[in-house]
């Protein structure tokens, strides 16, 4: 016994050193570079293959071919990926979403290239580098891993690494070569993992799909080593490999003995999974850049020609459609990834799990094996199947509520490992099972008839998701998540609903492939096919319906040959190439075809013989063009009240949104004044600012009071036009207050009497950014929250908001304790807010960001939206999307979007940043004239004569406590106070 112990102990220790390797590869290259190398696996089975082949092949001596592929080859993969790849990546900015698709693409090719090479079936005369006494193995992990951690704790190269690691355009500036940290870091990711595979080779299956899958299962390690910590790395993989040999001593009894055997058999896949699911998230970046095709229109007759194709195989093929049944299925199973991908933004590397179980379980009750169920008809088994898979979305949805980036990959790419190896490779579970077709549709050519039927309710099903309310929702968040909560939507919601739609797309895709191959094929569903898929999408088109059939056509009909892996190679080339043409290759196409389209235009003889045909005027010739005074933020007036058409303006009379410049005339008067309400009299015009409807009568003259006496009697201007009343649309047509209501209509409730903070207390990894803060936003009033940077202003904001809980105290708003209301039920309330960094939606247009805020809100009116437009003069812009508008209109854009919703309350997180003097007067305008009507405003702001003008009250804070809290002229007064009198 003590014998068979110590085999196993050296066995799990040889098992070990080479996850040890794997995992100080993977640290160093995310520690040099940032990246998550999701193609580590298929460096580790390159280098395995190149070995194999000069020793086999062409007889090389051992030590000769270990030496070229381990020290030259290896590197020189590095060095190729990080000066191709990844340093463009890198000058982009590095977005962790692009670099995650781009590694994703490296290992496609990786394995594509493979399979072309070398083919795909396994190989078991790899070499033995090393003898199977694991001691040379542990030995090699444990060098490594010392010199590793020496090199980056006393030497310069490794405070040059950890300053690129802390900020890399920060280290370009302080003199340090990041292209060579990185490239080096590359280098070494590259050797390492080269080294695992000559390692492993020998002793598992050596085949361009198993051995990088095997490979990449031990990431677990670096994740428990949260990336950073060498040894911890380095024990965590020796203790797994130990404890998974020992487990393969045990032989229970009954039920219980495959369920053992799994799991000691797919050690590392458990750690992946709890690494994955449980422990803390590494990566904090979005789920995914905003898709190139959000904003592309499809071009015209390409849904004519996308039916003729699908078509075509009935007509010219013969009876045997073997291969073409596979593209509708395929089609469906992408299609899954358009919702969660493509329209959520959400990354999803498990859909081939979910399209396997949609395959098994379709079986399984057709064949009356499925627990608890009667045998069915193939139809109901494919039904009751996508019924069983889809609530299992949430395996992977829920961990999408708190995860982003490469957290929320790994932990989709973990649930697809774990179905993979604990459900499709157990014999219990798929053993001798058939998949037959439905009655009446036996035969190729009626089962793709099938097929594009049921392709064609998913397209459908998808279109719908894709427009309308949810279609809104799901772009605002992919585009925006905290500021699509902050518009009302239900963030939480609207991801799971996601990941158990898709998860059903991906089921009957599943099943309708299984069916087309009429048995379960678990290859056809690894995880591996899950990467080639997402990168298929992504590269396609994740938005794009066209482009997931394109896509799946693709990888359908180019390994239809006699060789695999064509489709692979060429997705991964696709994916490779996204930092170089990030809008993919459609976009690529367009950009390098731009020059080529020509525009048209009538000659003067056109222009007479149309002149004598129709007998219209002739074309005028087109005047120089002259420049367009800036447009003003809100109506003024003389305002019109609705344009004559919506259509978006063209770029020769479109109004320059982006000139700063100031045309003749009266000045803005300077920002610095007393706090006083605003007077009746008309102020001087300014070049852009929002014109509030005049008061009835003729102004009366006035002189502003000296700074800090009391204000004069005076009337309140009129307010804006109330959101949820009708204005004037009649042409030329100023705008006018609504008339009051008659006792018969129905009036809005009462607003609430104040938003209140009592005892905040919050600190963040011991430190306490809120200490006992309490503040009042009262109604029809403006409160300003100043203090440096660092006092706690966000952390209070946030909590306001409802994006962060306090850990102690509670926050009241119309006598109701909110504290645990997330963001979004927050806004549904009346508890609106802005950002400071711009919070829209970039592939929406400017109406449907205002539209979002409209549907979310506190007051859900139709009309709502277009009121907000013409409030804050929009129309203009209202069909074109809001990525490349000026700062200026976007502000505009976020604040109608707050205001559609009807709220109580506003939050406006330093409304004035990136706006122009001219712009912050008119900012300051429209939030006097809102606090008039009734709405409770508080302003964080770092202008302090923006807030000397426009507060009514001012808290001040300080070290995470409010220091001083009074009206604006006491708390912002610079003279001191007198002697003995109050501070």
């Amino acid at each position: 016994m003590a014998s068979l112990s110590y085999d196993l102990t050296l066995a799990g220790l040889s098992v070990g050193s080479a996850a040890a390797l794997t995992g100080i590869g993977l640290i160093v290259t995310h520690r040099a570079t940032g990246v998550l190398n999701f193609a580590h696996g298929a460096i580790a089975m390159v280098c395995a293959y190149l070995l194999r082949h000069l020793t086999v092949e062409w007889d090389w001596p051992l030590w000769l071919a270990a030496a070229v592929t381990l020290l030259v080859v290896a590197p020189a993969i590095g060095l190729v990926l990080e000066r191709v790849v990844f340093r463009p990546l890198a000058v982009l900015g590095g977005d962790p979403a692009q670099t995650l698709v781009a590694s994703i693409g490296v290992f496609v090719l990786l394995v594509g290239g493979a399979a072309l090479i070398w083919g795909q079936g396994a190989r078991a005369d790899a070499p033995t580098l090393v003898s199977a006494d694991p001691w040379g193995q542990l030995a090699a992990a444990v060098v490594l891993a010392l010199a590793v951690w020496g090199g980056t704790r006393f030497t310069r190269f490794g405070g040059e690494l950890r300053a690129v690691v802390d900020d890399r355009r920060l280290a370009v500036l302080a003199g340090i070569d990041a292209d060579r940290v990185a490239a080096a870091g590359w280098a070494f990711g590259s050797f390492t993992a080269g080294l695992t595979g000559v390692l492993l080779a020998p002793y598992v299956r050596l085949d361009p799909y198993g051995m990088p899958l095997l490979v990449m299962e031990v990431v677990a390690v670096a994740v428990a080593a949260r990336m950073r910590n060498l040894p911890v790395a380095v024990v965590v993989a020796l203790g797994i490999g130990v404890a998974q040999s020992q487990l393969t001593r045990l032989h229970p009894s009954g039920w219980g003995e495959p369920l053992l055997q799994a799991v000691g058999a797919n050690l590392f896949v458990v750690a992946l999974l709890i690494a994955a699911l449980v422990l803390p998230g590494i990566g904090t970046g979005d789920a995914l850049p905003r898709t190139a095709t959000a904003r592309v229109p499809t071009p015209p007759g390409a849904w004519i020609v996308a039916v003729v194709l699908f078509f075509l195989p009935l007509g010219f093929a013969g009876s045997d459609l073997t291969t073409s049944v596979q593209v509708p299925a395929l089609g469906v199973i992408l299609l899954s990834l358009v919702v969660v991908t493509g329209r959520g933004g959400q990354i999803s590397l498990g859909q081939a799990a979910y399209a396997g179980l949609g395959a098994l379980f379709t079986a399984l009750l057709a064949a009356g094996r499925f627990p608890g169920l009667p045998e069915l008809p193939t139809p109901a088994a494919l039904a009751v199947a996508v019924l069983l898979v889809a609530p299992l979305g949430l395996l992977t949805g829920w961990p999408a509520i708190s995860r982003h980036g490469l957290a929320l990959a790994l932990a989709t790419f973990a649930v697809g490992v774990g179905v993979s190896r604990f459900v499709f490779a157990q014999p219990y579970a798929t053993s001798g099972l058939t998949l037959g077709r439905p009655a009446g549709f036996d035969g190729d050519r009626a089962y793709y008839l099938l097929e594009l039927a049921l392709l064609g309710g998913a397209l459908l099903l998808v279109a719908a998701l894709r427009r309308g309310r949810t279609g809104r929702a799901l772009a605002a968040m992919r585009d925006h998540e905290a500021g699509a909560a902050a518009a009302g939507v239900p963030v939480r919601t609207l991801k799971l609903g996601a990941f158990v739609t898709g998860a059903a797309l991906a089921a009957l895709g599943g099943g309708m492939l299984g069916m087309g191959f009429q048995a379960f094929d678990p290859a056809a569903y690894d995880p591996v096919r899950g990467l080639l898929w997402f990168a298929a999408v992504v590269v396609l088109g994740a938005d794009s319906l066209l482009g997931a059939l394109l896509a799946a056509a693709l990888l359908v009909g180019l390994d239809a040959g006699a060789r695999g892996g064509v489709a692979a190679a060429v997705i991964g080339v696709l994916a490779v190439l996204i930092g170089r043409f990030p809008g993919g290759p459609y976009e690529a196409l367009r950009a390098a075809t731009h020059h080529l389209h020509r525009h048209p235009h009538l000659t003067p003889l056109g222009r007479a013989v149309r002149t004598a045909l129709l007998g219209a005027p002739s074309e005028p010739t087109p005047p120089a063009r002259t420049p367009h005074p800036p447009a003003p933020l809100a109506p003024t007036a003389h305002h019109t009240g609705t344009p004559a058409s919506r259509t978006p303006p063209s770029h020769m009379d479109a109004p320059d949104l982006t000139s700063k410049s100031t045309p003749p005339g009266p000045q803005p008067p300077e920002r610095r004044q007393p706090p006083e309400p605003p007077v009746p009299t008309e102020p001087p015009r300014q070049p852009a600012s929002f014109e509030l409807p005049a008061p009835s009568g003729p102004p009366e003259p006035h002189a502003p009071p000296k700074p800090h006496a009391p204000p004069e009697p005076h009337a309140s201007p009129k307010p804006p036009e109330p959101l949820n009343q009708a204005v004037p649309t009649t042409p030329h047509e100023p705008l006018a207050p609504p008339e009051p209501r008659t006792p018969q209509e129905p009036v809005d409730p009462p607003r609430p009497t104040s938003l209140e903070a009592h005892g905040l207390y919050l600190s963040y990894d011991g430190f306490t950014a809120l200490h006992d803060v309490s503040l009042t936003v009262p109604p029809a009033k403006v409160t300003a929250l100043v203090g440096p940077n660092g006092a706690g202003k966000s952390s209070l904001f946030h909590c306001l908001a409802g994006a962060l809980r306090p850990d102690r105290g509670r926050i009241v708003f119309g006598g109701r304790d909110i504290t645990r209301v997330p963001a979004h039920a927050r806004t549904r309330i009346g508890v609106a807010r802005t950002f400071q960094q711009l919070a829209v939606f970039p592939t929406l247009t400017v109406a449907e960001n205002v539209r979002v805020g409209a549907e979310r809100g506190r007051v859900r009116d139709p009309a709502a939206s277009d009121r907000a437009l013409r409030l804050f003069e929009l129309d203009s812009v209202r069909d074109r999307p809001a990525e490349g508008l000026p700062t200026g209109t976007l502000r505009r854009v976020e604040l109608a979007r707050a205001l559609a919703g009807d709220p109580h309350v506003l939050l406006l997180d330093e409304p004035a940043a990136g706006l122009d003097t001219a712009e912050v007067a008119a900012l300051a305008r429209i939030l006097r004239a809102l606090a008039a009507d009734g709405t409770a405003l508080l302003v964080v702001e770092h202008d302090l004569d923006l807030v000397a003008g426009l507060a009514d009250r001012v808290y001040v804070l300080t070290a995470g406590r409010v220091v001083a809290s009074g009206p604006a002229d006491q708390v912002l007064d610079p003279r001191p106070a007198p002697e003995g009198g109050p501070p």
